[in-house]
């Protein structure tokens, strides 16, 4: 179930509100887990077995490490802790792809006789990467003594399953939560400002990203292209990821307010950045911290020398890649990412061009973002050089590019373009814009609410990007 829905629009939400409010105090979150069980198992209801052995473990696991003096126990249980949300990633998430990887390798090295494995592929379960985050770092922080373990399971399945950001972030830890579960206030201004919220993160999923994303479908369907429609067509696919990202991440905090929840902003204009490490700073920001905090850190951070700064921030991109996806595209991705970030920490976190005028600075940040972004996009590792080889001028123009450019530049792909680009780089910030509410926005964003339900009833399905991730 998409937020983006009927079923869930007209149906699952109004449903929960009424039974969420209509229970007593002490059961809300009770029902709230309820509801987001029924919310997760929707497609799939056994995928809710992985995520209730997820809680489960980290559960006991948390009260052990937070009740027991004697540190080998409290290492255990934490080990115990990682093996299984790993295993539970590794196995449903990377097995096809390691499989793949060594038919791969022992191909590529030509060994006689060498008979490949069988490459075995399972269904991946919805938003495993971000519950199973989200659950091992309670567990972490308890160990670290930044957090206290909780007693009662129902609280703690209630932080896990929370629907509205279940599938796909922002990635919320315990200890930002962990008050508001045992007392939250829910008012009129806060339901509100959660409403706000929802209509405009439907806005840019239903009428900026959907209709984006058929540009860049069709640009990265298209193969080899003229460069100019390369461009445009990767251009058109930076603003489907963020607007459909972004889209859902205010949807989620939206709900999460609805609920009495309030959680932290997770995107702050990423394609304002004059930097790549500016644009990490403002680009998924729950997940950056949670690499920052769980990954980077430990590494040994920027304590050792400048040199080994860039290295541990190269292993923290590249394993920020391969968590968003079993495939070498987005290692290269990360990749990218890691390297500039590093190159920019040699030079004191500013990029090579950091003298020029900060529009400049903003427009060489995109294009670096452009590029990578190709690798995130396409379906394979020579989809993704064929398509940058296009961007550059590299390689033979297709007879049939003047066809492919009345498909691209119709008035309403343009006109899709021209307000994407108008809300990423002039319009308010949905975080500010809610802040004080008045009668002109709550007209706005009804406005935008019955526009996006319009659009979204002659719309086919189309899910969200990231909750392939």
């Amino acid at each position: 179930m998409v937020f983006s829905s009927h079923i869930f629009l007209y149906y699952f939400l109004p449903l929960s509100l009424l039974f969420y409010f209509g229970a007593p105090r002490r059961a809300k979150n009770l029902v709230l887990t309820l509801i987001s069980y029924l919310f997760y198992g929707w497609s799939n209801p056994l995928f809710t077995l992985l995520m209730f052995f997820s809680t489960l473990v980290d559960y006991c696991c948390g009260l052990v490490i937070g009740t027991s003096s004697v540190v080998r126990v409290r290492k255990t249980a934490l080990l115990v802790s990682l093996a299984s949300n790993l295993g539970l990633l590794g196995f449903f998430k990377y097995t096809g792809f390691a499989m793949e990887s060594y038919n791969q390798l022992f191909s590529l090295l030509g060994f006689e006789g060498f008979q490949p494995v069988e490459v075995l592929h399972f269904l991946l379960p919805l938003g495993i990467s971000f519950y199973t985050f989200q659950s091992m770092s309670y567990t972490i922080d308890v160990y670290r003594g930044q957090g206290k373990s909780i007693r009662n399971f129902i609280d703690f399945a209630c932080f896990v399953s929370m629907f509205p950001q279940l599938v796909a972030g922002p990635i919320i830890r315990f200890q930002e939560v962990a008050d508001q579960l045992l007392e939250r206030q829910h008012s009129l201004e806060k339901f509100a400002r959660g409403v706000t919220f929802f209509s405009l993160g439907m806005a840019k999923k239903v009428l900026l990203a959907n209709s984006c994303g058929k540009i860049a479908d069709l640009a990265f369907g298209a193969g080899a292209l003229h460069w100019l429609d390369s461009w445009f067509g990767i251009a058109a696919y930076s603003f489907q990821i963020y607007f459909d990202f972004s889209g859902y991440s205010d949807m989620a905090i939206g709900l999460g307010l609805m609920f009495g929840f309030v959680f932290a902003k997770n995107f702050d204009s990423p394609y304002h950045s004059a930097s790549i490490t500016e644009f990490w700073r403002r680009w998924h920001i729950s997940l950056f911290t949670c690499l920052r905090d769980y990954l980077y850190i430990p590494l040994g951070g920027n304590r050792k020398g400048g040199n080994r700064t860039a290295i541990n921030l190269a292993i923290v991109m590249l394993l920020g890649g391969l968590w968003h996806g079993a495939s070498w595209n987005f290692v290269v991705w990360g990749g990218l990412h890691g390297s500039l970030l590093g190159f920019e920490r040699v030079f004191g976190k500013r990029p090579l061009y950091h003298g020029l005028p900060r529009p400049i600075r903003v427009l060489l940040t995109y294009i670096l973002v452009l590029i990578a972004w190709v690798f995130f996009r396409a379906e394979t590792f020579n989809g993704a050089l064929l398509y940058l080889g296009s961007m550059f001028g590299v390689g033979p123009v297709p007879t049939g590019s003047l066809l492919l450019d009345g498909l691209l530049y119709t008035p309403y792909h343009l006109l899709a373009m021209m307000l994407a680009a108008v809300v990423v780089w002039a319009a308010p910030q949905t975080w500010d814009w809610s802040r004080k509410l008045s009668t002109v926005k709550a007209i706005v964003t009804v406005g935008l609410f019955l526009l996006s339900a319009a659009v979204l009833s002659m719309q086919s399905y189309n899910p969200f990007i990231y909750f392939n991730f």
